[in-house]
């Protein structure tokens, strides 16, 4: 009888240390989550206030200025739910404004322009990678909140379930070539 109940301790000691190893592990992804969320934020919002810059430099024609200014300003101001779409449409403006090698050699020759383009290159670089970082984050998340003990033992706690950053990235042909 004694020895049943200590291999049944045994066993509950097992399956509670398991249970705390995987609590842990889904902790550590959310801190995942919220780290590269902030990072992600600090990438847009450097993209987007490296565009409003440039687009305020009268470096730009004054068309390419306003259409980059609004969008960059957009981004910047989003609430949360709309910020998906205000950041494609500052992607959008990017490829519209500087599609053309031209526009961009144009930025290039006017001084201060090299160090503005660079800039604004490598903040167009970063976004996506940080994009990746997150939504992987959120992917593995939410693959082990799908387990059933993580639900049936409610795991997760109160934590909302990670939603991952869809928007539109694609850097425009002229900064991706600058960007490499």
């Amino acid at each position: 009888m004694t020895e049943t109940l200590i291999w049944i301790a045994v066993a509950l000691f097992a399956i509670g240390l398991y249970l705390s190893w995987t609590a842990g592990r889904l902790d550590r992804l959310h801190a995942r989550i919220d780290a590269a969320r902030a990072a992600l934020d600090a990438q847009l919002l450097r993209r987007a206030s490296v565009a409003q810059e440039l687009a305020t430099s009268g470096i730009l024609d004054p068309a390419a200025s306003i259409v980059l200014y609004q969008a960059a300003h957009a981004a910047r101001q989003a609430e949360e739910e709309h910020r998906e779409v205000a950041e494609s449409e500052l992607s959008q403006a990017l490829r519209a404004v500087f599609g053309e090698p031209e526009q961009m050699q144009a930025v290039r020759e006017v001084p201060g322009g090299e160090e503005a383009a660079g800039e604004l290159a490598a903040a167009v670089r970063r976004v996506p990678m940080a994009r990746r970082f997150h939504n992987d984050a959120v992917r593995a998340a939410r693959a082990l909140r799908r387990h059933r003990k993580v639900r049936w033992f409610r795991l997760a706690g109160h934590a909302p379930f990670p939603m991952a950053f869809e928007m539109d990235d694609e850097p425009p042909v002229a900064l991706a070539d600058r960007a490499t």
